[in-house]
C-alpha cells in the first residue's frame, strides 16, 4: 500500500519551526525504556520518567493510542517496516505528545525511524499521511488521555499477547505488569474508539492534526 497525498505545510512554518530549539524531555532514545510490540507500556514508561524527573510538565504530556474498529491501522516510516516506505499495518499503536506551548507539538515514538523527537507537522505527514485515498477499514482514530490520567489509571496484565497455550507471543518486558489498586488490566478501553466511552478523547485524523498543530497566522 503506497500514498502519495501528504497533509501540506507551508515553507515557511517548516522553517520557522526547524530554527526552535527545546531542551529535551528524554535522555536519548537508546536510553529509554522499550521492549518490542508492548507499546503501550513503552509509553507508560515515558510517562513515569517525566513525573519523576520533570514533574511540572506532565501537564503537557499526551498519550495517544491509534486504532479503528477494524483494528488494521497503515502507519508510515515503522521500524518493524520491510518496505522501502516502512509501512507496517498495526491493530493499534501508542506514542507520546509533548506540547510544549500553544504553537509547538513534539511526537515521540519509540519505534519509529523519525527523529525522537519530531515535529508534529512532519511526524502526521510522514507517519499517517492521508485518509482520503484509503478505505474506511484504515482510516485511523485517536484516542488522547492526558498522561497523568494515564499513569494513574492504566493497567495490563499482558493477555493479549498469549497465545491460547499461554505462551508468549513476544517476550514481555522484565519488569512486573502495570496495574492499579482497582484494576489489573483495563488495555480494551483504550484501544476501543467509541466517543461515547473510555478515558481522554477520540478524533479522527483530521480533527487530531487540528488539535495538536496550530498555524501561526
Amino acid at each position: 500500500m503506497s500514498v502519495n497525498t501528504q497533509v501540506h505545510l507551508s515553507k515557511t512554518e517548516n522553517n520557522k519551526k526547524s530554527d526552535k530549539t527545546f531542551k529535551p524531555l528524554f535522555p536519548k532514545q537508546a536510553e529509554c525504556s522499550y521492549v518490542s510490540c508492548y507499546c503501550e507500556e513503552n509509553v507508560w514508561k515515558l510517562c513515569s520518567d517525566v513525573s519523576l524527573r520533570v514533574p511540572v510538565e506532565l501537564d503537557r504530556c499526551f498519550v495517544v493510542f491509534i486504532s479503528n474498529p477494524c483494528r488494521t491501522v497503515p502507519l508510515w516510516k515503522q521500524r518493524a517496516g520491510r518496505e522501502d516506505d516502512r509501512l507496517v499495518i498495526w491493530d493499534y499503536h501508542v506514542i507520546f505528545l509533548y506540547s510544549v506551548d500553544c504553537k509547538t507539538c513534539l511526537v515521540y515514538d519509540l519505534d519509529s525511524e523519525l527523529p525522537f523527537p519530531t515535529f508534529f507537522h512532519k511526524y502526521v505527514t510522514e507517519t499517517f499521511r492521508t485518509d482520503q485515498v484509503l478505505k474506511s477499514d484504515f482510516h485511523r482514530f485517536f484516542r488522547v488521555v492526558p498522561a497523568k490520567q494515564f499513569l494513574q489509571h492504566f493497567a495490563s496484565d499482558r493477555r493479549h499477547m498469549k497465545r491460547p497455550d499461554g505462551s508468549w507471543i513476544k517476550p514481555p518486558p522484565p519488569y512486573p505488569a502495570i496495574r492499579t489498586s482497582i484494576a489489573t488490566h483495563n488495555l480494551d478501553e483504550y484501544i476501543n474508539m467509541d466517543t461515547e466511552s473510555g478515558p481522554g478523547e477520540v478524533f479522527n485524523l483530521t480533527d487530531f492534526v487540528q488539535r495538536f498543530y496550530k498555524i501561526e497566522k
